[in-house]
């Protein structure tokens, strides 16, 4: 059964729809600890935070080994339900969507093609770890808003995990958290919440 946080009415005057990637347009499958424990890493820290606080030539060795176990998860990527329904709506109404991802840029790519959803986002429109901070730092939404020449109140920032909920409100723009369970568990950080991508499509109806 569909549950919703907030309003959806409040996504009736965005025209520019900003999405996190696995676990919003696709399905989570990423295990984090899992990760963390092939690359030494310590339990609980961020991986990409872990990496940065390293020494440059440790750093560098450890993203390469992240990149490779990416790459191996990106090939199994399929499509969140509702993903390909909502993103064909927004392109029909001329919206523009675009990605911000804590993932690499080619790693993106291949998630989105797995996905065989790589057709709804143009390069310059996948914003990733390789040209801009990762979230929760608010510059990979600003970047994008700037090729877009569009203003904060006419866009949202669409993610399943806090990290794209507080880049969100950080850039001032909407927040909508699809969570399947229906926790919805940061209410400060969230406008809307959904659980299900096919709720977003009641807003015009």
């Amino acid at each position: 059964m569909t549950k919703i946080y907030g309003d959806l009415a409040l996504l009736k005057n965005k025209t520019h729809w900003l999405f996190d990637m696995d676990g919003t347009l696709t399905h989570a499958i990423h295990d984090f600890d899992a990760i963390r424990a092939q690359l030494n890493l310590p339990a609980g820290v961020p991986i990409l935070e872990a990496i940065d606080a390293m020494p440059t030539a440790q750093a560098k060795q450890i993203s390469d080994k992240l990149d490779a176990i990416e790459y191996e998860i990106a090939d199994q990527a399929s499509a969140q339900p509702g993903s390909a329904e909502l993103l064909t709506a927004l392109s029909q109404r001329g919206h523009k969507t675009g990605i911000v991802t804590r993932n690499g840029h080619g790693i993106a790519k291949a998630t989105l093609k797995a996905s065989k959803l790589d057709h709804y986002f143009s390069d310059k429109d996948i914003i990733s770890r390789d040209c801009c901070a990762p979230k929760p730092n608010p510059d990979g939404i600003e970047l994008l808003l700037k090729r877009w020449q569009a203003q904060t109140s006419g866009a949202v920032m669409i993610g399943d995990y806090l990290f794209d909920l507080e880049s969100g409100k950080r850039a001032g723009v909407a927040t909508l958290h699809l969570d399947v369970h229906g926790k919805f568990e940061w209410p400060e950080q969230t406008d809307i919440g959904v659980t299900n991508l096919f709720a977003v499509l009641d807003i015009w109806n």
